[in-house]
């Protein structure tokens, strides 16, 4: 069927003038409105109100104009329904062939700071998805456009046959239906966070293609990185690549573990992680020091690694860094003598992330088959903790140290956790073990010598003192541990038979 009448009116402009102009060099009548119409009309376009569609005024200060008979009859209408095209008849309704149609600018309103409750409200769209679901709904009979990207596909279309494609007119109609969805989950998203609903008894959430990702976690399963449509903070997803190459799934997967780690400190960090677990953490004053005892904490398996810094890679940093495999590094900036040295290595990735708003109360999705877990992001820390310390000795302040930095550390590392620390560096690393003992005993062999003299932190409670023993005896000092186990006098007591000071947060950090 031929397009002989369409209707625009788009708040991305991106395009629509050469559009607009195309269709009428091809005698296609274009029904406008608003600041399209305006924007058209000045560039020499032939346009005609929708009022005088309508013969109706827009009213209410533009809310209506386009909820009109005249406008959503043309565009439902079943060309071949003989009952249809009668009632169109009687009433004097033209159909509309084409709708080139984008939103109010929601999104945009919302991520502005400040935003009043009232200003969000009016940039609701109502007009415009009504008018994209009608017309993608008739998708048989009508083209619908919401992309500027596909405009050149389709007056190629029209040029060559006067019509567009059944095929493209579907793929075209389904994209319209996951714009309108995506819209709607934004406008849901925002209106229940701010009416403080935590548990809603249905989730709309919504998010963007960043990129295709050449496959999954095994070459054999696809895969995709999509991000929040709007910016939440320090993110992977919203960090920019400055060299190397395309980021892969599972690059993906252990740079946001590095980030998440490294956002828990305020003085210059590194850390080093290998299959989102960390292999190597490093505080120091400066982020040269940071690296430096990031990587003596396992200079093994850092190799082919990923590191994050919390500070601007500098020249002697870089010149460290570039003397190991490692797949990516991230840092709120590079010097451009660090630049010049790392982008010598053809392939290592170089990231770049807003460190400004470093831990964010935002919530945390899981997907099961058929389902999906959501949970408050664990932003729980040693500030908020209800600390006490039940031994008979008191950690030293050299002790308290290095206590805080594995307290930060093993929240992230996969349960059952044990995280050994010691001047501003871990020194050993126990993740993802069926047993508590078992995951001290592997921190400890990674440790070796320098287990003596550490300190010791467990993401969950000991449930006998068997865990504790096996620290002291590879020379473990202190402990810190959330207690409430039944058996923590067990614990407890073996702490003070081996002159172990241990510390009770009341709090525990399971990473499944």
């Amino acid at each position: 069927m031929a397009i002989k009448r369409a209707l625009i009116s788009v708040s991305d402009k991106s395009g629509i003038l050469e559009f607009a102009k195309q269709l009428r060099d091809l005698g296609i009548d274009i029904i406008s409105t608003g600041g399209t119409k305006k924007l058209l009309e000045e560039e020499g376009v032939a346009v005609t109100q929708v009022s005088d569609v309508t013969g109706f005024p827009e009213i209410l200060d533009g809310r209506v104009k386009t909820l009109n008979p005249k406008i959503h009859g043309g565009l439902l209408a079943i060309r071949n329904s003989e009952k249809h095209m009668e009632q169109l008849r009687e009433h004097d309704i033209n159909t509309i062939d084409l709708v080139v149609v984008n939103l109010y600018p929601f999104k945009e309103t919302i991520s502005n700071s400040g935003v009043e409750w009232e200003e969000a409200i009016e940039n609701i769209d109502i007009g415009g998805p009504s008018m994209l679901r009608a017309a993608a709904k008739n998708h048989n009979d009508v083209t619908v456009l919401v992309d500027p990207n596909d405009y050149s596909e389709v007056i190629s279309q029209i040029q060559e046959t006067g019509k567009v494609s059944l095929t493209t007119k579907r793929k075209l109609a389904a994209k319209v239906f996951r714009h309108t969805a995506a819209y709607d989950a934004l406008i849901a998203e925002y209106l229940t966070k701010e009416v403080g609903e935590e548990s809603p008894e249905n989730l709309t959430i919504t998010f963007e293609k960043k990129q295709d990702l050449r496959y999954g976690e095994n070459p054999h399963q696809k895969a995709s990185f999509y991000r929040t449509p709007i910016f939440t903070g320090s993110s992977i997803a919203f960090s920019e690549q400055l060299h190397g190459k395309e980021l892969s799934y599972n690059n993906i997967n252990d740079a946001n573990a590095a980030l998440s780690i490294v956002k828990e400190f305020e003085q210059p960090a590194a850390v080093a992680v290998k299959h989102m677990n960390p292999c190597g953490v490093g505080i120091g004053d400066s982020v040269l020091k940071a690296f430096t005892k990031a990587y003596e904490a396992d200079p093994v398996s850092i190799f082919g690694g990923i590191v994050a810094l919390n500070r601007e890679v500098d020249l002697e940093t870089a010149q460290l860094l570039s003397e190991i495999f490692l797949e990516i590094i991230i840092a709120p900036s590079f010097s451009s003598e660090a630049l010049e040295v790392l982008t010598k290595k053809k392939n290592i990735r170089l990231l770049t992330i807003d460190f400004s708003n470093p831990l964010s109360g935002n919530k945390t999705y899981t997907s099961i088959h058929g389902g999906l877990l959501t949970q408050d992001y664990d932003a729980h820390s040693l500030d908020n903790a209800n600390i006490s310390i039940p031994t008979d000795r008191e950690p030293t302040s050299e002790e308290w140290e290095a206590l805080k930095l594995a307290w930060k550390v093993v929240k992230h590392v996969k349960s059952n956790a044990i995280v050994l620390a010691k001047d501003g560096m871990t020194s050993g690393v126990g993740a993802g073990q069926m047993n508590r003992v078992g995951a001290a005993k592997i921190a400890i062999e990674q440790a070796g010598e320098k287990a003596q003299g550490s300190v010791l932190a467990s993401d969950a409670f000991f449930p006998m003192s068997d865990t504790v023993e096996v620290a002291a005896l590879a020379g473990v000092t202190a402990i810190i541990q959330p207690g409430g186990s039944i058996k923590d006098q067990e614990s407890i007591d073996m702490a003070n038979k081996y002159g172990i000071a241990m510390i009770f947060t009341s709090i525990r950090h399971f990473k499944h």
